[in-house]
């Protein structure tokens, strides 16, 4: 009896084994269902070596090539992939892509970053059904600190870059945002004697802001709807914008990178450049303009821009206010554009009078094609602001 119950508990770790080496992680597999992803955009994520251990997959020495001039390719050191698992369609689910922290010196010139990171990666496989079947997403990423000096003096900096992705459940879609969060610049390096100038008297030496992205992408029709996009710096003021768009579907995006990976493949430069330009002409025809508004909130940089622009021209701030009043008519005049002539004049008067925030906004009664807008743009270009439903407006 015993010697029966060692020869089956043999058998079950001889079968165990088996097993374990059956659905054994290749990652040579990995890196191959990332290649075959990126492969239409013209780039090849390469490693000296690949090392697999359980679950985890270490890209030793990684960097990022061109298939056509390899030796054009960007080192990015080792990247670490942790919990990667099998998923349906042949691909992979990744719980973390670690990447190595970034220290390059060039011509006295530093950059740093560190902490880098994406979570939640799903690689697609052959099988691999759905819109989104194409691409590699991740659900969370971040980057930072991240530094730049040069000769020892610190020249920018971020704190962290985050993003994340949501999917929607149906896999017809996502919501993505993103954050460059403390930014700062010190601007007093700059050698020019004009700009250095300008820099000093625009009080623009040292710039300290944020940068948020927000938006939505529906893949059916290729809605891509920016909700919110925002640069905002202390002493200048925010420059928010949003758009929204259709056609941008996932044929399209195929589509576009196959014309690029063509484009790098061709060793003849000039015939990839005409080839390519055509075919982007033709794809931008499948896109629509539904909406957008560009909106500056101000934070006292027009001031001291009128001031600085004004003793340039041998005036004050106020006068050249009062001169820009006077010519913004005049010079609309020339466009034979009669309704937005007068919402600018109206603006810019009641903006320069008292600088808050100045807002353009184009929404057109239905979507408007790419093609058409251009057209008209070159052909009768007074029709432009009524078809995109065009307004300006100051301090709303």
């Amino acid at each position: 009896m015993h010697f029966g119950n060692t020869r089956l508990l043999l058998a079950g770790a001889a079968l165990l084994t088996l097993s374990g080496q059956a659905f054994a992680l290749d990652g040579n597999d990995v890196l191959a269902k990332i290649n075959a992803t990126y492969a239409a955009q013209g780039v090849k994520l390469v490693a000296t070596s690949v090392k697999t251990e359980g679950k985890k997959v270490t890209l030793v020495g990684a960097k990022i090539e061109p298939p056509a001039e390899p030796e054009k390719g960007f080192p990015i050191g080792d990247i670490t992939l942790d919990g990667v698992d099998e998923a349906d369609g042949g691909g992979y689910q990744i719980n973390q892509i670690s990447l190595s922290d970034v220290n390059l010196t060039e011509e006295g010139t530093t950059i740093t970053a560190e902490d880098i990171y994406f979570s939640g990666v799903t690689v697609p496989g052959p099988a691999t059904n759905g819109p989104l079947a194409a691409m590699v997403i991740s659900d969370e990423g971040h980057i930072g600190p991240v530094k730049v000096s040069k000769d020892g003096k610190a020249l920018f900096s971020l704190s962290e870059v985050t993003m994340s992705t949501t999917r929607d459940s149906d896999d017809t879609g996502l919501a993505f945002k993103a954050a460059f969060k403390d930014i700062t610049a010190d601007l007093s390096t700059v050698e020019d004697p004009a700009a250095k100038d300008a820099i000093q008297k625009l009080a623009l030496t040292n710039l300290a802001g944020e940068m948020t992205m927000k938006g939505s992408w529906e893949l059916t029709k290729g809605v891509v709807d920016v909700e919110d996009f925002t640069v905002d710096f202390d002493n200048i003021g925010a420059l928010t914008m949003t758009y929204n768009i259709s056609g941008y579907t996932a044929d399209f995006i195929k589509s576009m990178q196959e014309t690029i990976k063509a484009a790098a493949e061709n060793p003849n430069k000039e015939q990839a450049q005409q080839a390519s330009g055509l075919a982007m002409l033709g794809l931008i025809q499948q896109l629509n303009f539904n909406s957008a508004e560009i909106n500056f909130t101000d934070d006292s940089i027009t001031k001291r821009a009128l001031d600085f622009a004004g003793k340039q021209q041998g005036m004050s701030g106020k006068q050249l206010s009062q001169t820009i009043k006077a010519l913004a008519p005049l010079m609309m005049a020339q466009l034979n554009m009669p309704d937005l002539q007068n919402q600018v004049s109206a603006a810019v008067n009641t903006y320069l009078d008292n600088p808050k925030s100045l807002t353009i906004t184009a929404k057109p009664p239905q979507p408007v094609p790419f093609p058409m807008i251009a057209g008209a743009a070159m052909g009768a270009p007074n029709t432009v602001p009524a078809m995109l439903g065009l307004t300006v407006k100051a301090n709303d």
